[in-house]
C-alpha cells in the first residue's frame, strides 16, 4: 500500500468515524446532568461500533495527589466482571509458587526471561504479581513497568506469596484504578453488551469503593463531577446525586 493510499484510506476511517460520532450525539443535552441509569441506557443505545465498547466512567475528585493521604488507588472486583480477558504474568524463582500460579490460571510464568523480554520491549500480559522475593530483580523493568501502571505493588495485592489467590482475582474481573493529577479517575467498568443492571451494579460498586477511599483530611467537595460513556461514543454527564456518593 503506497503512502498515499494509506493516507486516503485513514481520512475515510476518520470520516466514518467523526459521521458516527455525530449520530451519537444526537439526543443529548450537553449542559443536562442525566440520572446514573438514564446515563446507562444513553451510552449503550449510542455504543454502535463494529467491536463491544468497553463503558468506562471519568470521576473528578476534589483531592490533590501531591498529598500522599490523598493518592486515591487501588482495585475492585466487579461483580459482573468487566467482560476481557485478562493475561496475568507471575513472576517467581519457587517452583511450587511457580506450579500453584499455573493451577489458577496464570498466562505466563517465570522470572528472569519475563524481565529480559520486558526489556525488550515484549509485554504479553496485562496485570502482572510477583512474589516478595522477586521485587529485587523487578526493580530493573520498573521504569517501563511503572508508567503504564503494571509494576507490582503490596497495597494493590499483587506482592504476595498467596498465589493463586492472587492470580484468580485477577482474572476474575478486578479494576485497578488511580487518580491522576488532575484529579481525575478513569475506569473500565463492563461491555456495551452487558445488560443496564449488570453495569448498573458494577458502577454502584466502583463508587462505593472510591467512597471508602475518601481521605479524612479533604475539605471540601469530593466528587466533583462523572461522566459515562463508551470507547468510541460521546461522553454523558451524571448527576452525581444520583451515584450514592457519601
Amino acid at each position: 500500500m503506497t503512502t498515499k493510499t494509506k493516507t486516503k484510506k485513514d481520512n475515510i476511517v476518520k470520516l466514518a468515524g467523526g459521521k458516527r460520532l455525530s449520530a451519537a450525539r444526537q439526543g443529548i443535552d450537553k449542559e443536562k446532568l442525566y440520572s446514573l441509569e438514564e446515563a446507562i441506557s444513553l451510552v449503550k443505545a449510542r455504543a454502535t461500533a463494529k467491536f463491544d465498547e468497553t463503558i468506562e466512567i471519568a470521576l473528578n475528585l476534589g483531592v490533590d495527589p501531591r498529598h500522599s493521604d490523598q493518592m486515591i488507588r487501588g482495585v475492585v472486583a466487579m461483580p459482573n466482571g468487566v467482560g476481557k480477558e485478562v493475561r496475568v504474568a507471575v513472576f517467581t524463582d519457587n517452583e511450587d509458587k511457580a506450579s500453584e500460579a499455573k493451577k489458577a490460571g496464570a498466562d505466563i510464568v517465570g522470572s528472569d526471561d519475563i524481565i529480559e523480554e520486558i526489556q525488550k520491549g515484549n509485554i504479553d500480559f496485562d496485570r502482572c504479581i510477583a512474589t516478595p522475593a522477586m521485587m529485587k530483580e523487578l526493580s530493573k523493568v520498573a521504569k517501563i513497568l511503572g508508567p503504564k501502571g503494571m509494576m507490582p505493588n503490596p497495597k494493590l495485592g499483587t506482592v504476595t506469596d498467596d498465589i493463586a489467590d492472587a492470580v484468580k482475582s485477577a482474572k476474575s474481573g478486578q479494576v485497578e484504578y488511580r487518580v491522576e493529577k488532575n484529579g481525575i479517575v478513569h475506569a473500565g467498568l463492563g461491555k456495551a453488551s452487558f445488560s443496564e443492571k449488570d453495569i448498573l451494579e458494577n458502577v454502584h460498586t466502583f463508587i462505593e469503593t472510591i467512597n471508602k477511599a475518601k481521605p479524612s483530611s479533604l475539605k471540601g467537595t469530593y466528587l466533583k463531577r462523572a461522566a459515562l460513556s463508551s470507547t468510541m461514543g460521546p461522553g454523558i454527564k451524571i448527576d452525581v446525586a444520583t451515584l450514592k456518593v457519601a
